[in-house]
C-alpha cells in the first residue's frame, strides 16, 4: 500500500509542480526580471562601458536558460514533496483527519501549506534580487528553517490537543487553534527580524514579487491536494467495486 501511495504522490507532485511552474512563469517572472534589472542597473559602474556590455550579454543569455529550467525545477520540487507527503499520508491514514482519502489529502495539503509555507512567510517573506545582504544569507536561511520547524511542531501539538479534548467541536477546535497559535506567535515575536530592503526599492515591485511567490506555493499545494485526493478516491472506488464483485 505504501508503494502505491508513493507512486501516487510522485505523480501528483510532478503534475502540481508543472502547474505551479506555469503560474510562476506568468505571474512571477516579470517581477523577477524587473528586480534583476534594478540590481544590474545599481551595480553597473557608469564608466565601465565595455564591461557593462559584456555583463548585459551574459544576463540576456542567462535569463532564457533560467526560464526554461523553471518547469524542471518546480517539477523536481513537486516530485520530492510528493514522495515525502505520501509517506506522511500513509502514517496519518485512518488515524487522524477525515475518513475519506480525498478529504484527508486536502486537509493534509492545506495543513502543510500553513505550517511549511505560510508560517515562515509571515515572518520572513520572500525577497527578489537586490534585496538582502549576501553576508547574512546563512543567518536568514537558518531563521527560515527554524520557522518551518516551529510550524511543524505547532501543527503536531495542535493535532494532539484536538484529539485529547473530549468536549464539543467548538471547544476542540478552539483548543487546537490556541495550541497552534501560541508557539507560532511567540516565534514571530521573539525571533529577530531581517528587514534588508534597500532605500528606494519600489514598494509595489516588492509586494507583487512576494504575492507571486506565495501564490506559486498556494497553487502548488492546492493542485497537489486536489490531484492526490482525486487519485486516492478513484483508487478507493475501484477497490470497493472489486470487493463487491469478488
Amino acid at each position: 500500500m505504501v508503494r502505491t501511495l508513493l507512486v501516487r504522490g510522485l505523480l501528483a507532485g510532478l503534475l502540481a509542480g508543472i502547474v505551479a511552474g506555469g503560474f510562476a512563469f506568468v505571474f512571477g517572472e516579470p517581477h523577477l526580471d524587473a528586480a534583476i534589472a534594478l540590481e544590474e542597473g545599481a551595480a553597473a559602474p557608469a564608466a565601465a562601458h565595455v564591461h557593462d556590455h559584456e555583463h548585459g550579454d551574459e544576463g540576456a543569455l542567462g535569463r532564457p536558460v533560467q526560464k526554461a529550467g523553471l518547469f524542471l525545477a518546480t517539477g523536481l520540487y513537486g516530485v520530492a514533496v510528493g514522495g515525502v507527503f505520501a509517506l506522511v499520508f500513509a502514517g496519518l491514514r485512518g488515524r487522524v483527519g477525515p475518513r475519506s482519502d480525498g478529504g484527508l489529502a486536502l486537509a493534509a495539503a492545506g495543513t502543510a501549506f500553513g505550517a511549511i509555507i505560510l508560517v515562515p512567510f509571515v515572518k520572513y517573506p520572500a525577497n527578489p534580487p537586490a534585496v538582502g545582504d549576501p553576508a547574512t544569507i546563512d543567518q536568514r536561511t537558518l531563521l527560515y528553517v527554524v520557522m518551518i520547524l516551529v510550524g511543524l511542531a505547532a501543527t503536531a501539538v495542535a493535532v494532539a490537543t484536538g484529539r485529547r479534548v473530549t468536549a464539543g467541536p467548538w471547544a476542540r477546535w478552539g483548543m487546537a487553534a490556541a495550541a497552534f497559535l501560541v508557539p507560532v506567535v511567540a516565534a514571530w515575536v521573539l525571533l529577530p527580524g531581517m528587514d534588508e530592503v534597500p532605500e528606494g526599492f519600489p514598494a509595489t515591485l516588492l509586494w507583487e514579487f512576494r504575492v507571486a511567490s506565495l501564490g506559486t506555493q498556494l497553487v502548488f499545494w492546492t493542485a497537489f491536494g486536489v490531484l492526490f485526493g482525486l487519485l486516492s478516491d478513484r483508487a478507493a472506488r475501484r477497490s470497493a467495486v472489486a470487493a463487491v464483485a469478488g
